[in-house]
């Protein structure tokens, strides 16, 4: 693509976000998208407006990225933040960006991993505070709830998802999307915003709806209004997917089928503990967090998955192994 560093200004937040821009981007470099690494290309300025509205992007952050394809967003990022740190998979597209991103060049790193597998030291200092992604819907899910629990350091996440991942993210108690999903990441984070985009405004268009939701991360407390403590956060993930094993038995079965199928494993403290154990602990467990064991996981709210986890770790002891 010949003179990237001559983009003319004709009022857009990013020059690649028509689809016209974006297939010449695509024909110069002869490269076409794959739907195997979920690549739609966003082609709407309006809706990169309002992304970064809603991220709140601002001229002293760093902003990590998950999927640039061509740096639709990305310019329209690092038009406002203090840097850009994104992860690509696609061997492909470091070319693209190289020439696609020139005029900010010194104000981005591209780290060419899965992002499935970026750690802290990938990313470098200072660390990025936000994240702010189109991302492959695919791992989507994964990726946000993962950088939550992994990257202490990301304060937000203001991201392009599948409609209905957003529903999850963002469910109500008692609804069918609420599951252990929601549970997990409702445990490191609360939705502040969310906006709908539908497949029009994207090259090539998807066969679904999409959303952009933001994410702030939160510390949930516990009964007597304490910080929950990282272990006992741990602990409460691993009491949702047990509570959620069934979601059509009661809290009791469906975590007797998950424990009693499980070998041994490593509790959030990092002690060991064999799955059948747990079994006979359950009556005790749900005994100290005070919840009823004939109640199904989609009647619990956070506190309780909370008192669960805390249940577990006080109760694990005896049969632990350290």
């Amino acid at each position: 693509m010949a003179g990237a560093a001559s983009y003319a200004d004709d009022g857009r937040l990013s020059p690649l976000s028509t689809p016209s821009a974006t297939r010449a981007v695509l024909e110069a470099h002869g490269i076409g998208t794959k739907y195997t690494l979920g690549q739609n290309f966003l082609v709407n300025d309006d809706v990169l407006k309002r992304i970064i509205a809603l991220a709140e992007v601002g001229e002293r952050d760093r902003i990590l990225e998950v999927g640039p394809g061509i740096g639709t967003l990305t310019i329209a990022l690092l038009k406002h933040a203090a840097s850009v740190v994104a992860v690509e998979r696609d061997p492909d597209l470091p070319a693209v960006l190289a020439d696609t991103l020139y005029p900010w060049r010194e104000r981005f790193l591209l780290i060419e991993k899965d992002a499935l597998n970026l750690t802290a030291a990938d990313i470098g200092e200072p660390p990025p505070s936000k994240l702010v992604s189109n991302l492959p819907y695919a791992v989507a899910a994964t990726v946000v709830l993962d950088y939550f629990q992994q990257f202490p350091f990301l304060e937000s996440a203001t991201i392009m998802v599948q409609k209905e991942v957003a529903d999850r993210m963002a469910a109500e108690r008692g609804t069918k999307n609420y599951g252990a999903y929601t549970v997990k990441l409702g445990l490191y984070a609360e939705v502040a915003g969310r906006f709908a985009v539908g497949p029009g405004n994207f090259f090539p268009p998807p066969r679904v709806d999409s959303a952009v939701i933001r994410l702030n991360r939160r510390v949930p407390r516990m009964a007597d209004g304490a910080p929950a403590a990282p272990e006992v956060i741990a602990a409460a993930c691993l009491m949702a997917d047990a509570a959620f094993a069934n979601r059509r038995k009661t809290l009791a079965n469906s975590c007797k089928t998950y424990f009693a199928g499980r070998g041994t494993f490593a509790l959030p403290d990092g002690r060991l503990l064999e799955g059948a154990p747990v079994v006979g602990l359950l009556p005790t467990l749900f005994a100290a967090a005070s919840v009823d064991p004939r109640r199904r996981g989609e009647t619990l709210d956070q506190q309780e998955f909370l008192a669960l986890g805390q249940a577990l770790l006080a109760n694990a002891a005896e049969q632990a192994r350290p």
